[in-house]
């Protein structure tokens, strides 16, 4: 599956999130991972989060999709971060 992980976090944890999802995804933007990623892999990166996070002040949004056969990934300015993955 693709994977579209949005997050924010504490300062003091956003380390650790940072290190975990890199691991599982690539690094696209600020706060933004994505990435092909096994279901079993995917349940993993969630369990080790949610370890990390506090759930009453951190957020983590995953966005998932079987395929990317129709969808398309635009960018304006600067590209950062990992691969040129197309969504």
């Amino acid at each position: 599956m693709f994977v579209i992980m949005v997050y924010d976090i504490g300062e003091k944890r956003v380390q650790k999130v940072l290190k975990t999802a890199r691991k599982y995804l690539y690094w696209v933007q600020n706060s933004v991972f994505e990435g092909e990623i096994t279901n079993a892999n995917y349940i993993k990166l969630k369990a080790e989060l949610r370890k990390i996070i506090d759930e009453d002040y951190d957020s983590i949004l995953f966005y998932t999709f079987r395929t990317t056969k129709y969808s398309k990934r635009e960018n304006l300015g600067i590209i950062k971060g990992g691969q040129d993955l197309f969504l």
